[in-house]
């Protein structure tokens, strides 16, 4: 009975903090969804779409039909479901009894409820990743290194660090590891065999492999790895409750493989040397499993004692779901409130099949009117060479000779309809009319909005 209220439980918290945003599109999953929508339209990833992302990551967004709202929000609740049941499941790999199977979904349901909202309800590689991740080294742990390097590499096609999930795999399987190996090639080389099909291997390798490598060469913070060290304790602070029971499984089994596993995740987690909140999902897989096998080893009163400190995080991030769910405004969703006021013009002003260009890493305006891309390119980042996470203060380029061979493929290839500039308001120097003059001469200004200047393209002259 209490293990069917635990789920009844999970799920219900599941559905209910998904729906909370069920109009809101966060800018990390508008963009495999306008890539997912391209999908639909018949272009090929890589190939017609510059996507710097694997695969599986728009792939996954055609579960939702590539639609916001109702069906794309369901779809986390039901993620967030599966990914409690995956922990679950990998708990008893390793030996777990029914409390500590609880223990590992619960933990992982409330740490995918309970933290930054743009982190847990955008579903992105780091997130997806997870239940591949857990799955995986259960598989290894368990004794089937093959299955443990097939999830391995559908993880790659999902996420690029999924490299690591090999890595602690190998650590229950280092006697195996042409097995292990010939798991983890398999999708890897039917995906590469898919991709080649279409002739999209090349731009695959060159958006998801060269271009990552950029931008993880430019780290954000001047002293990283101080940076790496404060963000992890901030971490480990309102993940306390992980951090005190997975110590005590720690210190009471003295787990080497598994510390050392979760020295593997911090590694992924240290990977081009950016610490935003969602790449620590890679330190969660090994969290959770400690964490479960803690809670089920302490003391009933120690345990109820530690579990107090999961009101740190359910205080931080809770009211934030009520708040949103009645409407009240918050900084957060400012730039999304602009997209809505943008896309609401576009769809007045626009015409059937009329297409889009969005200057400005701001792809939910493609979600929100509707309008089909006019170019391969969903942003202006492949077209500025400077990218997102600094591009609304910054004019530097990582990769100019890039951009700039980008941009001759945009003068030569067809025009949009419509450039939406979500940029050059906010910063002058990477406006669309500043950074491709000529291009922009055969658009003119027709209206401006909060945070966006949109422009139509001229009347062609008669001869």
């Amino acid at each position: 009975m209490a293990r069917r209220a635990a789920w009844l439980a999970i799920i219900v918290a599941a559905v209910a903090s998904r729906l909370c945003y069920f109009d809101v599109v966060w800018v990390e999953e508008g963009y495999p969804l306008a890539a997912a929508a391209e999908m639909l339209r018949g272009k090929v990833l890589y190939r017609d779409i510059w996507f710097d992302k694997p695969p599986l990551f728009p792939a996954f967004y055609l579960l939702a039909g590539a639609m916001p709202g109702w069906p794309l929000r369901l779809l986390g609740a039901a993620f967030v479901a599966l990914a409690a049941w995956v922990a679950a499941r990998a708990a008893r790999a390793f030996g777990a009894e029914a409390k500590e199977q609880l223990w590992a979904a619960g933990l992982t349901a409330f740490a995918f409820i309970f933290h930054f909202h743009a982190t847990v309800m955008a579903l992105t590689p780091d997130l997806l990743a997870v239940p591949l991740h857990l799955a995986a080294v259960a598989a290894a742990a368990a004794g089937s290194p093959f299955a443990a390097g097939l999830l391995c590499g559908v993880g790659l096609c999902l996420n690029v660090k999924a490299v690591f999930f090999l890595a602690a795999c190998a650590v229950w399987q280092r006697r195996a590891p042409l097995r292990l190996l010939g798991g983890f090639l398999l999708p890897v080389a039917a995906c590469a065999a898919w991709l080649a099909a279409f002739g999209a291997l090349v731009p695959y390798w060159q958006q998801v492999w060269q271009w990552g490598a950029a931008y993880a060469g430019e780290p954000l913070a001047e002293r990283p790895w101080l940076e790496f060290a404060r963000r992890t304790l901030h971490w480990a602070g309102f993940h306390a409750a992980f951090a005190a029971a997975a110590a005590w499984a720690l210190w009471r089994e003295r787990g080497g493989r598994r510390a050392l596993w979760l020295v593997i995740s911090l590694a992924a987690v240290a990977l081009g040397m950016r610490f935003f909140p969602r790449y620590y999902f890679h330190l969660l897989p090994p969290a959770v499993l400690l964490a479960a096998r803690g809670f089920a080893l302490m003391p009933a009163r120690h345990a109820a004692a530690v579990a107090l400190l999961l009101l740190v995080p359910a205080a931080r991030f809770g009211p934030r779901y009520v708040a949103v769910a009645r409407g009240e405004p918050w900084a957060d969703l400012a730039m999304f409130e602009s997209s809505k006021q943008a896309a609401a013009e576009l769809r007045r002003l626009s015409r059937p099949g009329e297409t889009l260009l969005v200057w400005g890493y701001r792809p939910e305006l493609y979600v929100l009117s509707g309008m089909p891309a006019g170019t391969r390119f969903l942003d202006s980042q492949p077209l500025t060479g400077v990218l997102a996470d600094r591009h609304l203060a910054s004019a530097a380029p990582s990769a100019p000779g890039w951009a700039e061979r980008n941009r001759r493929q945009l003068r030569q290839g067809s025009r949009p309809d419509w450039v939406a500039d979500g940029l050059g308001l906010y910063n002058a120097n990477l406006a669309a009319e500043r950074i491709v003059p000529d291009w922009m001469s055969g658009y003119a200004l027709a209206l401006e909005t909060p945070g966006y200047r949109l422009y139509r393209r001229r009347a062609e002259r008669m001869p």
